[in-house]
């Protein structure tokens, strides 16, 4: 059972109830219908990153569906949630890549969204060998895994959200979903 495509997708949903508020958040990010399974961290090798729409046709209603998802919720007024997915692709396509996760509160859109790109890169290059300082600038050490040649793509999606007021839930999520 190895998947053989993933896309990215995320969302934001806001609700007096928590579940209901996760529930349109999963509408937004088009996969509601299916029974999602939460996995860890591998792309496997040879393993194609699509395009959201692409994925959602692959899918039916019901499918038990391997996702890698970062999901964040509040009931606080104006707090500013974020939850992100970060992939680092290999350039050699019988190696595997990794995905990360993350979720976190007061922090922006952008700031989250490298930082979960910097750790799937990182994730990536270790098992690789190759040598970095960890101290080292995201814009630095990706400039440092693209020119290295073995990592050839590093990407995130990230939502982020402000809670909405009267008690109401905002749930915010982030995920690689896996297809067969």
């Amino acid at each position: 059972m190895i998947p053989r495509y993933f896309f990215l997708t995320k969302g934001v949903g806001k609700h007096k109830d928590k579940l209901q508020s996760f529930e349109l958040a999963l509408r937004v990010a088009g996969i509601q219908y299916c029974n999602l399974v939460n996995v860890t961290s591998i792309i496997p090798p040879d393993c194609k990153l699509i395009t959201k729409e692409k994925g959602i046709k692959k899918l039916k209603p019901g499918e038990i569906t391997f996702v890698v998802l970062s999901r964040n919720s509040s009931n606080e007024a104006n707090r500013l949630l974020a939850a992100s997915v970060g992939v680092a692709i290999p350039s050699k396509k019988q190696n595997y890549g990794y995905i990360s996760e993350h979720h976190c509160f007061g922090q922006t859109e952008i700031k989250v969204g490298d930082y979960v790109e910097d750790l799937a890169a990182t994730m990536l290059a270790t098992t690789m060998g190759l040598p970095f300082n960890p101290e080292t600038a995201w814009d630095e050490k990706k400039q440092l895994f693209k020119t290295s040649g073995l990592i050839i793509k590093t990407t995130d999606i990230t939502q982020s959200a402000r809670g909405a007021k009267n008690d109401v839930w905002t749930t915010v999520l982030a995920a690689a979903v896996f297809i067969q």
